[in-house]
């Protein structure tokens, strides 16, 4: 039986709110290393980890597409899609 591969689109923030919006095909491996600041740049500077949103895909297209997407939008529009599944901005879980 093949395992279908899956791509996330998440959201992580810090302390003072910054958003960064990225993509992975391992989600926890992901946040470790933003929690471990494991790659230099944008989030290891800023104390970037806490994961606040997450989206599943099957491809990584579709997972490129809307991170775009994402990165597109308002500062605005981007808090109201994270308050849609997480009102009050907590650390998720991953499962």
């Amino acid at each position: 039986m093949r395992v279908k591969k899956q791509f996330f689109v998440y959201v992580v923030t810090n302390k003072s709110g910054t958003l960064y919006i990225g993509i992975t095909n391992d989600l926890s491996r992901r946040i470790y290393e933003h929690k471990s600041k494991l790659v230099p740049g944008f989030t290891s500077k800023y104390n970037i980890s806490t994961l606040i949103y997450y989206e599943v895909g099957d491809s990584a297209e579709g997972a490129i597409e809307r991170e775009k997407q994402l990165k597109g939008w308002t500062r605005k529009r981007k808090i109201e899609l994270i308050k849609s599944i997480n009102l009050k901005f907590e650390e998720l879980k991953i499962i």
